[in-house]
């Protein structure tokens, strides 16, 4: 595997009778404890730029690299759960448009202090008990509209250079910000065909901004629920419906209306979405990504709203099938320009994991399809991507403070 992605949200769940929600744990104290553990596979934690400063973010992750070995990945999201705000002193989210603006804004400066410090200005002479050249360490001098950060950064560069930069963009503005900073993306499609279109978006977006497609790595969500014969996997699904119960259909539909921005009780789940609930979910102030995903899936009328759910709802793809059926399905859509590889959700931990390990990846390596070792302990050599080289800043002496 290349990396543990750790989900965050930065509020918790609007009914927490039935669990916290995401981020229960901070993501980057759970990446340092499993980093000390383990020597080869990455840790992608989420941070949100809405409510984040980029100068600690851009110390702790740097700090969560070097102490990785070069390990680390960072996943920004602009945070889309409304009860986010009032945690941090506003009464409302921003509206996406300002989400989107400031997060550009934000990894831009994460990026200028990670690139402060030149590969070669760190010297750790002790003989003459110098640390570091000075003039290859610069401010950064940012002042920008959502804010002002002279720098450098504390620490020099990191085994990486940089962490290795996640989004997950699916609306325009996201698509945009991962085509410009992005080393790999969080997607979420439905249809082969909604994944392809997708894919050849985006590549033609990061072609745009003057980068090579190559370097950017698209990677759609799956979940897999893997039986020994298919009739074998859907009972395993319907065990585990049955085990969730109506709760969690509950739950689900609750999540379908709230990723839609409409109400509960306007979906019938025995009928198709109303098509004037579909037009409205264009306007939504939530994920744009996950939204033309469900959207996606309830146009076809002859679906209705509980069969929406069992295929996924308004999450990320679900398979159901045999360990062959689920490397069939991965082959298409990587062969099929859909997908460069793939966030894998399991349908129970751990043993819906430790499955698809011990029968699916075998299929996939005898295909050519996937590595048998690792090439080096660094996340960015899973993703094939090259350490990128620092953005030397203007160097002013007056304004920089390292001594």
């Amino acid at each position: 595997m290349d990396a543990v992605f750790f989900a965050d949200q930065v509020s918790i769940s609007p009914d927490p009778s039935s669990g916290p929600g995401w981020g229960v744990l901070d993501p980057v104290v759970l990446a340092s404890a499993l980093a000390a553990v383990t020597t080869h596979i990455g840790f992608v934690a989420t941070v949100t730029s809405t409510f984040s400063h980029p100068y600690n973010v851009a110390r702790t992750f740097s700090s969560l690299d070097h102490v990785t070995r070069g390990r680390a990945g960072l996943n920004v999201v602009t945070t889309m759960a409304p009860n986010a705000a009032s945690n941090f002193g506003s009464s409302e989210l921003p509206n996406h448009d300002i989400r989107y603006a400031r997060a550009a804004e934000f990894i831009d400066v994460l990026i200028a202090l990670w690139d402060s410090w030149e590969d070669s200005a760190l010297i750790g002479d002790i003989t003459t008990g110098t640390f570091a050249d000075r003039g290859r360490i610069h401010a950064i001098n940012h002042d920008g509209p959502y804010f002002s950060v002279e720098g450098p950064l504390q620490l020099p560069r990191s085994p990486q250079g940089r962490p290795v930069l996640f989004q997950a963009g699916g609306s325009a503005q996201g698509r945009d910000l991962a085509a410009r900073y992005a080393d790999a993306v969080f997607s979420v499609s439905q249809t082969l065909e909604d994944a392809r279109a997708y894919y050849a978006d985006l590549k033609g977006r990061v072609r745009d901004a003057g980068r090579n497609p190559d370097s950017i790595a698209i990677l759609p969500g799956l979940t897999t629920i893997i039986g020994s014969t298919e009739e074998e996997a859907f009972a395993r699904k319907k065990e585990l419906d049955a085990i969730s119960g109506a709760s969690s259909e509950v739950r689900a539909l609750d999540f379908l209306a709230r990723r839609l921005g409409v109400e509960p009780e306007t979906l019938d789940l025995d009928s198709p979405v109303p098509p004037e609930l579909l037009e409205k979910a264009k306007t939504t102030n939530g994920s744009i990504g996950f939204a033309e995903a469900a959207l996606a899936v309830l146009r076809d009328r002859s679906l209705t709203v509980r069969e929406v759910l069992q295929k996924g709802g308004a999450g990320h793809r679900r398979v159901v099938g045999t360990p062959e059926q689920i490397a069939d399905t991965i082959e298409a859509w990587f062969k099929g320009g859909a997908a460069d590889g793939f966030n894998l959700m399991a349908d129970v931990y751990p043993s819906g994991l430790e499955t698809f390990v011990d029968e699916v990846v075998p299929i996939l390596q005898k295909r050519d399809l996937f590595r048998r070792d690792y090439e080096e302990p660094i996340l960015r050599s899973h993703y094939g991507l090259p350490r990128p080289t620092a953005r030397r800043s203007e160097y002013r002496p007056e304004a920089d403070k390292v001594v």
